[in-house]
Formats: C-alpha cells, sequence, structure tokens
C-alpha cells in the first residue's frame, strides 16, 4: 500500500529547532489558534501567516529539542503541515508527531532540498522526490503501525477507528 502524499512547498530551517521556537512559552495559555500563530516567529516571522495545508517543514538536527510540549507537533498539524523532514529529532517530539498525525522522517539527503522546492514523500518506502530538481532522496521508513497513526489522524482517531471495528 503506498502512502505517497502529494508534493509539498518546502520550508528550510537549520539545526536545533526546539519546541519553544514551535511552541512559544509566552502564548501556552492562549488558545491553540492564538499560539499556533506564533510558530517559529522567532526565526520566521512569516511562517504561521504564509504555511499552507499540505507543505512540508525541513530542518537539519535535533528537531523538536527541548520541552516535552505536544502543543510543537499540534500547531504544525493546525497550520497545515504534513511532514518534518529532519537529519535527527528530539525523542519526544518525534513520538509526539505521530500521535498528533505529523509525519517526522529522518533523512541525511535534507542538504539537498532548497526552500520553496516542492517534494513528494512516501514514508512507508522511505522515498522523498524532490519534484523541483528530480532527486529521488532517501529517508528511513515509518513502521506500519505509524503510518496507520498519521492516515488516521493522529493516535486517538486511530484508537477510535479501532475500537468501533470492534463493536
Amino acid at each position: 500500500m503506498s502512502h505517497e502524499l502529494a508534493a509539498g512547498r518546502v520550508w528550510k530551517y537549520g539545526d536545533g529547532v526546539d519546541t519553544d521556537l514551535l511552541a512559544p512559552g509566552t502564548y501556552m495559555k492562549s488558545s491553540m489558534e492564538d499560539l499556533a500563530s506564533h510558530c517559529l516567529e522567532a526565526i520566521d516571522p512569516a511562517f504561521a501567516g504564509q504555511v499552507k495545508n499540505g507543505d512540508i517543514l525541513v530542518a537539519g538536527k535535533n528537531f523538536g529539542i527541548g520541552s516535552s510540549r505536544e502543543q510543537a507537533a499540534e500547531v504544525l498539524r493546525m497550520l497545515g503541515v504534513t511532514a518534518v523532514i529532519a537529519k535527527s529529532f528530539g525523542g519526544i517530539f518525534y513520538r509526539n508527531a505521530f500521535n498528533l498525525g505529523l509525519y517526522a522522517l529522518v533523512s541525511n539527503d535534507v542538504d539537498r532540498i532548497e526552500k520553496d522546492h516542492k517534494v513528494a514523500i512516501d514514508p512507508l518506502t522511505g522515498r522523498i522526490i524532490n519534484e523541483t530538481t528530480g532527486d529521488r532522496l532517501a529517508c528511513e521508513q515509518v513502521p506500519e503501525h505509524l503510518a496507520a497513526i498519521v492516515t488516521a489522524g493522529g493516535l486517538i482517531p486511530h484508537l477510535e477507528e479501532k475500537l468501533r471495528k470492534t463493536l
């Protein structure tokens, strides 16, 4: 079964994008919509206002390091981001991403992707196609059980679906 997603426009960042950049602590008591409107504003004030459904975030090492706040992944989904491709992830962010319906793909080929490129991903086979350059890139394959969680829209909808099937 192919899980290839429609191509998304790339937003590109470097190493060490932490959870406070994604979900700034100053706005944590605000609504999720307000929190999302401040996502990445410290490094890219245009991001939250210009990101579109299906866009893909590409970064370097240690994406999502920092606190365990699940809102860091949640605001990306709320803004329409389909996947984050990075050289490495903070462990808690990595799991939160899948639990909230966001692909987190580990790839050493991120240097071959630039801002505004269009990429398509197939998480189950570990393929990334840079449609702008024609490059075929690799990422770690996502296990089927994690892809099923993302496809369902997150862990809660996935579990609800499984429960409905057993009743």
